[in-house]
């Protein structure tokens, strides 16, 4: 019987997974793994031009426990690091993936939201990566593979 409500999932910062980031609202990594599908004269989708692949990432996180802060300090400041989603320690197990890992990250745009009497502001990060990495039963897959 499936417990997957029970799953809770932890994203942090730079490997520190016994502080994780908290509160986060949403994490949502995209990896663009982009082609170009080639025709010709004589025959249609002959073959693909692969293009680097592309990775970013959008985080939403609420002004009060420090997630926001240290999120803002790493884009001020310009400094690569690494984020990461992973299971929380505890779970179940029934998450497709063992982590999912961008590392070489810097931040490119911070939005605070407008402070309200009903809750917390949201701040919104959005950034780059420069690798990629998924971790399912079969071990990791570490994209582009020629970078250091």
């Amino acid at each position: 019987m499936a417990t997957w409500t029970s799953t809770r999932l932890a994203v942090v910062v730079n490997s520190n997974t016994a502080n994780p980031l908290t509160p986060v609202d949403s994490f949502s990594p995209n990896f663009a793994l982009n082609t170009e599908v080639i025709h010709s004269i004589e025959a249609t989708h002959i073959g693909y031009i692969a293009n680097p692949s592309s990775f970013t990432f959008s985080i939403s996180v609420k002004a009060i426990g420090g997630a926001a802060a240290q999120l803002t300090r790493l884009a001020l400041e310009g400094t690569e690091f690494e984020i990461a989603l992973y299971e929380q320690s505890g779970s179940t197990g029934e998450w497709d993936f063992v982590n999912v890992v961008l590392r070489k990250c810097i931040i490119t745009s911070a939005a605070p939201s407008n402070a309200s009497p009903t809750g917390a502001p949201v701040a919104t990060f959005s950034g780059v990566s420069r690798e990629a990495q998924a971790q399912d039963d079969l071990g990791a897959l570490v994209r582009p593979t020629f970078t250091t």
